[in-house]
């Protein structure tokens, strides 16, 4: 029996390859979460950016404790199974009245992990309605292999290679999934999908949070990953460790390095260095 899905949910994400809303947080958690974040920011002196974007789970407690979150844990096991791994942690963050968007693609494409049994919970840390550019997406598209891509590197595309479908994609066939603060929404790999400018006044937050059971491979580095859930007895990927402080010492060397590694798959055949966004 699922542990925090239905067998209807469940059933309906392997068939349209997604599934919303589920709450994982109540909205004074989901609140609390952002303020942390937006505390970095200000003391920082601007949104957090590039590759403190990403693995943010190695750099942050609050980040660790949020990916370990039982209700999102038991969710993940609900699709993937008794044994975790969290993959990457990335914020998607569109600022108020903001160009920013997300052209249509699979997450897929660049990653080299094989086989396809990954899965993002998106954390809503703020709320994500229809105005402000929520996760559209089209079901069943995770069932079709691996579509054709191309490289755009537009100045306001928030992925890591501007990548969209070289496909023309009918977005009439298309489901939008906002979520209140505090909500997740669970989709597969493989499944195409975008989202549109944030046109509101307030900031759209989001953490994207990639599960993996330990049998998925990296095929084109040797990766890291952070055993989250169960055990790992096939050993992959090199353990990852708790931040036992925000940005010490050592959580920033651990983040070092494995965001070294992940932009060795992502952006391999290219020159690129460091995440955009």
């Amino acid at each position: 029996m699922p542990k925090i899905l239905s067998e209807a949910a469940v059933e309906q994400y392997h068939r349209d390859g997604y599934y919303f809303p589920l709450r994982a947080l109540s909205p004074e958690e989901a609140a609390g979460y952002r303020a942390k974040l937006e505390s970095y920011e200000a003391a920082t002196g601007g949104p957090i950016a590039s590759n403190l974007r990403h693995k943010v789970n190695l750099l942050f407690t609050w980040a660790n404790e949020l990916v370990r979150h039982p209700k999102i844990l038991d969710a993940a096991e609900d699709i993937l199974g008794p044994n975790l791994l969290c993959w990457t942690s990335t914020f998607f963050i569109k600022e108020a009245n903001d160009p920013g968007y997300v052209g249509w693609h699979q997450d897929a494409t660049y990653w080299g992990l094989d086989p396809d049994d990954v899965l993002t919970v998106w954390v809503a840390f703020s709320g994500a309605g229809l105005a402000t550019g929520p996760m559209k997406v089209i079901p069943g598209s995770h069932k079709l292999g691996q579509m054709e891509h191309a490289d755009t590197y537009h100045e306001h595309n928030l992925l890591s290679r501007g990548q969209e479908i070289a496909v023309k994609v009918n977005e009439d066939e298309g489901v939008h999934m906002p979520l209140a603060a505090g909500e997740v929404s669970l989709h597969h790999v493989k499944l195409a999908h975008g989202s549109a400018p944030n046109t509101t006044p307030d900031r759209r937050i989001g953490l994207a949070i990639r599960y993996i059971p330990p049998h998925v491979r990296q095929l084109k580095v040797r990766d890291s990953a952070m055993l989250v859930r169960g055990t790992d007895s096939i050993g992959h990927y090199d353990p990852e460790p708790e931040p036992r402080a925000d940005m010490d010492a050592a959580a920033i060397a651990a983040h070092t390095d494995a965001v070294e590694r992940q932009l060795g798959a992502l952006y391999s055949g290219t020159d690129k260095t460091e995440f955009r966004a």
